[in-house]
C-alpha cells in the first residue's frame, strides 16, 4: 500500500512555498545533496526570538503557550483552554485548520466586542509583502477556527528610535494595522494553500526553473542545488544593473560570451572581454599618482562593528553599527616592517566599548599620520559617529578622518584589475585575484600597489 504523503503545513513552509513550490517540495523530500550550511540563519533566529520575547512587554501579564519539547496536539489544547479561561493576553497562540498550523506572536482579545487582535513581531524595521502573507495565513487560520479577528497589527522595529538610559519598549516598536491588506489578500490565499498542498502530494519535485523567486524575498537554501547547472563565467556573473539576466537565460542564453556587446555598458563590456580573454590591466602612471598621494607614517586601519535590532547602549539606534575591534599597521617610513596595534571590547553585555575604543585609536594613530583603509565610507562613518558621541574627542577623530585614504580607489577606477576579478573591486573579490594565499591583509595589497609601480 503506498504510503500517503503528508501535506501538513506551518507558517514557515506556507511562506517558503508562497516564494517557491519546488523549494516548499525539497524541504519536505530533501534531496540527495549536500547543502552547506548557513550558520547567519541561527544567529537571526536567535535575534527574532530575542525581539519577539522584547515585544511581549507591549502587552505585559500575558500566558505563554511554550513550543519547546510540546507535542503540537498539546500546543492547540492549551490555547484551547487559556481561550475558554477569559485569558486576555496569549503569546504564541497555536491553532490549526485544513492542515495549516500556526502560532500567533501576541493575541489580544477585545473584551467589549468578544474578538481579538494579531500582532505579528518582526525585527525588520518596514512592512514587507512576506509579512503580510504571513499575518494573512494567521488570519486564514483563526477565522476558520471560528475566531473573529477585529484588527491585525505587524509589530516591526522603529529605526528612528535612540536609546537613552532604560530601554523604552513603547519607543523601539511601531505596531501598523495591517487589517485591510490581510482581508484582501484572503481568497487568493485559500487557493495559494491548495496548490501548496497538491505541491506537497507530487512524487517527483516540480519543474520549476530558477528565477528571481530564488533570492527575492529571501535567499533560497536550495540555490546550490538548483543552480548546478550554470557554469561559471556565466551572465550571473555580470555585474552592474540594466540587464535581465533571467530575460536572457530563459531565451538560452547563459555564458558571458552569448551576451550581445550592444546591450552593455562600458563598465560591463570591460569585465567580459576581460574575463574571455583573461586580459589584465596596469595603468602605470596612475598606480604611481595613487601610491605617491600617501604619506608616512602610514597607518592600515580596519573596524569591526556589530549591529543588532535591539540597541545595547546610550546614544544607539537599532540596527547602528557599534564597533568593537579595530586591528592598526603603522609603517613609519618606506620599506619599514608595520607595527601592529589592535583593540578588542572585553567580553561583556554591559560594556560599551567605544569610548575606550576612540581614546586607544587616537593615541595609537599620529596626527599627522595618513590613514590608509579599504572602503573609505565605512571607517570614516564609524569615526564621524564616535566623534559626534564624545564631542571632547571631536577634534582629534575628525583630524583622523582627514586624513583618510581609500585603497580602494584603484580597483575601483581599474587602474590595476585582474580578471579573476570578475567586474568587482570589493576585498573579497581583489585579494584572491592578488595574493590568494593571504587573508584580508591591506599592508601586502598596498605592497603589490609598490611593486607594480616600481
Amino acid at each position: 500500500m503506498t504510503k500517503r504523503k503528508s501535506t501538513g503545513l506551518s507558517k514557515s513552509l506556507v511562506l517558503k512555498g508562497l516564494q517557491c513550490r519546488k523549494a516548499l517540495w525539497l524541504k519536505k523530500n530533501p534531496p540527495d545533496f549536500d547543502l552547506p550550511p548557513r550558520p547567519e540563519l541561527e544567529a537571526r533566529f536567535a535575534a527574532g526570538n530575542e525581539v519577539g520575547e522584547l515585544a511581549q512587554q507591549l502587552f505585559p501579564a500575558g500566558i505563554e503557550v511554550p513550543y519547546a519539547g510540546l507535542p503540537f496536539a498539546a500546543q492547540l489544547a492549551r490555547t484551547k483552554q487559556l481561550i475558554e479561561n477569559g485569558t486576555k493576553v496569549i503569546y504564541e497562540a497555536s491553532f490549526s485548520r485544513g492542515g495549516v498550523f500556526v502560532k500567533v506572536d501576541i493575541l489580544v482579545r477585545d473584551e467589549f466586542t468578544n474578538s481579538w487582535q494579531i500582532y505579528e513581531v518582526k525585527m525588520g524595521t518596514s512592512v514587507k509583502e512576506i509579512n503580510l502573507d504571513d499575518v494573512a495565513s494567521q488570519y486564514h487560520v483563526l477565522t476558520q477556527c471560528g475566531l473573529t479577528i477585529s484588527a491585525a497589527y505587524l509589530t516591526h522595529i522603529n529605526n528612528r528610535y535612540k536609546r537613552h538610559g532604560e530601554l523604552d519598549v513603547q519607543q523601539l516598536f511601531r505596531s501598523e494595522d495591517v487589517t485591510a491588506e490581510v482581508v484582501e489578500r484572503q481568497e487568493q490565499l485559500a487557493e495559494q494553500l491548495e496548490q501548496l498542498r497538491n505541491t506537497l502530494r507530487l512524487d517527483d519535485e516540480p519543474t520549476i526553473d530558477i528565477g528571481p523567486w530564488c533570492t527575492a524575498p529571501f535567499e533560497c537554501d536550495y540555490i546550490p542545488y538548483c543552480w548546478q547547472h550554470i557554469p561559471n563565467n556565466s551572465i550571473f556573473d555580470l555585474r552592474g544593473r540594466g540587464i535581465n539576466k533571467f530575460a536572457y537565460y530563459h531565451q538560452g542564453v547563459v555564458k558571458l560570451e552569448e551576451l550581445p556587446i550592444a546591450a552593455l555598458n562600458p563598465a560591463q563590456r570591460f569585465q567580459v572581454e576581460a574575463t574571455l580573454n583573461k586580459q589584465d590591466t596596469t595603468d602605470l602612471p596612475a598606480i604611481r599618482e595613487f601610491v605617491d598621494s600617501l604619506w608616512y607614517p602610514l597607518c592600515h586601519l580596519d573596524f569591526e562593528t556589530f549591529d543588532t535590532p535591539i540597541p545595547p547602549f546610550d546614544g544607539v539606534r537599532p540596527y547602528q553599527k557599534v564597533p568593537f575591534q579595530y586591528s592598526l599597521h603603522i609603517q613609519q617610513q618606506a620599506g619599514a616592517e608595520p607595527s601592529h596595534y589592535e583593540y578588542l571590547a572585553a567580553a561583556s553585555a554591559n560594556f560599551d566599548p567605544r569610548r575606550e575604543l576612540a581614546e586607544q585609536l587616537i593615541a595609537e594613530i599620529p596626527a599627522e599620520a595618513c590613514v590608509l583603509t579599504y572602503n573609505q565610507a565605512f571607517e570614516k562613518s564609524v569615526l564621524r559617529e564616535l566623534a559626534e558621541l564624545f564631542p571632547d574627542l571631536a577634534d582629534a577623530l575628525l583630524l583622523r578622518v582627514d586624513n583618510v585614504r581609500d585603497l580602494m580607489v584603484p580597483f575601483k577606477k581599474r587602474h590595476l584589475y585582474r580578471w579573476q576579478m570578475a567586474g568587482s573591486y570589493s576585498i573579497k573579490a581583489v585579494l584572491p585575484a592578488l595574493v590568494p594565499e593571504l587573508s584580508y591583509k591591506m599592508v601586502r595589497v598596498l605592497g603589490v600597489l609598490r611593486e607594480v609601480a616600481v
